[in-house]
């Protein structure tokens, strides 16, 4: 594994997001996969902290179900944009690789525009010749502003 198909995987991980492709989204997680957006700054971990997310797979599933039963929040429907920077990668350990991506993230509803910028972090493990995510870390530029809620994922 090389840093452009690290950073190929993680176009791929944004694109799915942006076009609501879930099911393939929710393929590239790890059975043990985390998501994880903090509530301040350099937070060590989200289980002893409060956090904007901290979801495993089932809460990850959760998500998914609801989203696509279109709710109520979602009339109407919002829609997302994750333009990334090229990534930066590295081999942390056997059939691991750590990614450091900066981010803007732009999500449309009706007339309302969030705009939010960060940087995400993706915990990477090799598995049936291609990757899985193990653990993804979104630290948000603003992340201690009084943020309206995300509706999809960053």
């Amino acid at each position: 594994m090389n840093e452009a198909e690290i950073a190929r995987f993680l176009y791929r991980e944004a694109r799915l997001l942006d076009d609501k492709r879930w099911e393939e989204w929710f393929a590239l997680l790890s059975e043990d996969a985390l998501y994880w957006v903090p509530l301040s700054r350099g937070q060590s971990d989200g289980e002893e902290h409060t956090s904007l997310a901290y979801e495993d797979r089932l809460l990850l599933r959760l998500r998914i179900e609801r989203l696509r039963r279109d709710p109520p929040s979602q009339q109407p429907p919002s829609f997302s944009q994750h333009v990334l920077q090229a990534p930066e990668a590295a081999q942390v350990g056997d059939g691991a690789w750590r990614a450091r991506t900066p981010f803007s993230y732009a999500e449309a509803k009706g007339d309302a525009m969030l705009i939010l910028y960060g940087v995400a972090t993706h915990d990477l493990i090799a598995a049936g010749g291609g990757l899985l995510i193990r653990r993804k870390r979104v630290d948000l530029l603003n992340c201690d502003a009084a943020l309206p809620s995300v509706q999809l994922f960053l």
